[in-house]
């Protein structure tokens, strides 16, 4: 598919403290990034000879959701229409553990329903990304 016919979306609990949610964004992106390298353009050089790394080129939009609000969504990223999008989701059993082995273990044995939800990203066809996300405000400071 296009590149132009793909987007990107982070939905960030707007309730979190500031620094929770930079967190959130960073893991997310940090994910996505590694999951569609192709999704990040060439480095450039630019007129004083600095380097400056390739950044994503498609549109990314941060929005805001409530922690309920969160849970559905993800909930209704598990059904079939959807399975083409590439999601990554961050949530309270992955931030409060610092060895990843143990977030693995706890994970397995947390039902979905229980996760909380911090943040979202969703990756793919620009129009099951607007529908899923378009009454989403943008997130503000």
């Amino acid at each position: 598919m296009e590149q132009q016919e793909q987007k990107c979306v982070l939905v960030i609990d707007a309730a979190l403290p500031l620094g929770l949610i930079a967190n959130t964004a960073a893991i997310l992106g940090t994910t996505l990034g590694s999951a569609k390298p192709n999704v990040v353009g060439r480095s450039v050089t630019d007129a004083a000879g600095g380097m400056h790394l390739g950044i994503n080129t498609v549109p990314t939009t941060v929005l805001q959701a409530s922690e309920e609000r969160l849970r559905e969504l993800r909930l209704r990223l598990y059904e079939p229409e959807y399975e083409d999008l590439l999601v990554v989701d961050f949530s309270d059993v992955a931030q409060r553990i610092q060895i990843y082995e143990d977030y693995l273990s706890e994970a397995e044995r947390t039902r979905t329903e229980e996760f909380r939800y911090f943040g979202l990203a969703l990756y793919g066809n620009k129009k099951k990304v607007n529908r899923l996300t378009g009454m989403l405000p943008l997130l503000r400071a």
